[in-house]
């Protein structure tokens, strides 16, 4: 399991404080109804719930000719994308890592406006992009708020799929005193306030060596904008479509790589976001070439593992558990695409489970909180790969000593909870964060026709 480090702590510290602030006077009228206090009763089911998450992505041709290019263009082709065509200038960027110095030109595409159906507290963006050696991207983001001010741009990652040339890195100290970066999420600090960030965009800077030719291409980009509601339970969703339907997902144990390369996030014991990456790309066929595992002790298991920890690495986090490196790992594989974004009920899982699509999720609680566990965390990654027939969740959870008791069945209800609510209580009675739905999908960047009406029924499609 993977405990926060110190800046998503931070976040769950923010939270938990403006939550402090809200619940003496509520919630704004948008997020009533959605939950209040530990062991209150849930919302009847099938009680209509505002619409809290927005999804904007660009991968087609015509998004990609869409925005203002300076040095980019857009590029056909069966995965189309956006490629490098000129430099626009030159910078030298020294890693704040290693400490290496170096020239880079650069191309820059900037996204349109996107404005968001549901004026958000978070937004989490998401990229997929081919890096080859010599090359890497920057993706920054800039929010509108809701009083029509503008935040500046926040570097939401400089990333490359390998290592060689910069190093993977969210960036800290963000903030214009309203919102906030924490790693991966760019917050309002005082949801209490009532605002919000009504309106986005993206940039993305592509880099090269000097005179290399080529460059990066970006397949796809966007964001994830939500309403987090204060809530401490959730309603309940009866069991659907999915219940007795379960995906046959390879299981990796995150516990069989304990104390393997601690360079990466404290080694494998805290590796439970690659471990699940892993598992979802082989689902789909993905497999690292025995040239890209030649690096790993040929005497550890599932070395396919320790390469997602390397390649998920967020040098400035100090961890693999950055949400927007995952899914761009995942779509470093042939034909795969990931992105980061928030379910709603279990219904939403089971439309996508029914359609052949697992789905990593992430969640945080005590030991008593989730039968069969057998732990408690601060927040922990899992696959949920089906449902019984009673509805009951089956998970693939690496927090498990053998990769044969990786496949787990957790009481629906239970379940459901610790992953919907946004709000908890800790072992000392303090309110904390959750992660109030968030997941990581990965699927073929071409879906069937069931993915593709699966994907638009969640609505990240």
């Amino acid at each position: 399991m993977t405990a926060p480090t110190p800046r998503r702590a931070l976040l769950a510290v923010a939270l938990a404080a403006a939550t402090a602030a809200t619940l003496p006077t509520g919630r704004p009228a948008a997020a009533a109804g959605s939950g209040s206090a530990p062991g209150s009763a849930s919302a009847a089911p099938g009680a209509a719930a505002a619409r809290t998450v927005d999804n904007r992505f660009w991968y087609a041709y015509a998004h990609w000719q869409a925005g203002t290019h300076r040095g980019t263009a857009a590029v056909a082709g069966t995965r189309p994308g956006l490629g490098f065509t000129a430099p626009t200038g030159s910078t030298e960027y020294a890693d704040p890592h290693t400490g290496r110095k170096a020239a880079w030109e650069h191309a820059t595409w900037t996204s349109p406006v996107h404005r968001s159906t549901v004026p958000a507290t978070e937004v989490i963006a998401s990229w997929n992009a081919h890096t080859p050696a010599g090359t890497w991207i920057q993706t920054e983001l800039r929010g509108t708020y809701t009083d029509g001010t503008a935040t500046p741009w926040y570097v939401m990652g400089r990333w490359a799929s390998g290592d060689a040339d910069v190093r993977r890195t969210s960036v800290d100290g963000q903030s214009d005193g309203r919102s906030t970066v924490w790693t991966d999420t760019l917050a309002v600090d005082h949801p209490e306030s009532g605002l919000r960030i009504a309106a986005w965009q993206l940039r993305v800077t592509l880099y090269r060596k000097p005179g290399s030719g080529g460059g990066p291409t970006l397949w796809l980009a966007g964001a994830m904008a939500s309403d987090v509601p204060d809530r401490f339970t959730v309603p309940a969703c009866p069991p659907g479509a999915a219940a007795g339907h379960e995906l046959k997902v390879p299981r990796y144990s995150q516990e069989v790589h304990t104390g393997q390369y601690p360079e990466y996030d404290n080694g494998g014991e805290a590796w439970c976001s690659p471990t699940s990456s892993q598992m979802i790309i082989e689902y789909w066929g993905g497999r690292p070439t025995p040239a890209a595992l030649a690096w790993v002790d040929p005497h550890y298991a599932d070395p396919q593992v320790c390469h997602a920890a390397r390649s998920t690495y967020d040098a400035a986090y100090k961890g693999c558990g950055n949400w927007p490196f995952n899914a761009a790992y995942a779509a470093t594989y042939p034909g795969l695409a990931g992105v980061v974004t928030r379910l709603g009920s279990l219904a939403d899982l089971e439309t996508l489970v029914r359609a052949g699509i697992p789905v990593i999720t992430s969640q945080s609680f005590l030991a008593g909180e989730l039968d069969g566990a057998g732990y408690g965390t601060s927040g922990h990654l899992m696959t949920v790969v089906g449902f019984t027939r009673n509805g009951d969740v089956v998970a693939n959870d690496p927090n498990s000593a053998t990769n044969a008791a990786v496949r787990r069945v957790y009481p629906r209800r239970q379940w459901e909870n610790v992953w919907l609510r946004t709000k908890r209580l800790n072992a000392t009675g303090k309110t904390v964060s959750g992660s109030g739905g968030v997941c990581y999908l990965y699927g073929p960047a071409a879906p069937s026709a069931a993915q593709a009406a699966a994907l638009k029924a969640v609505g990240v499609l």
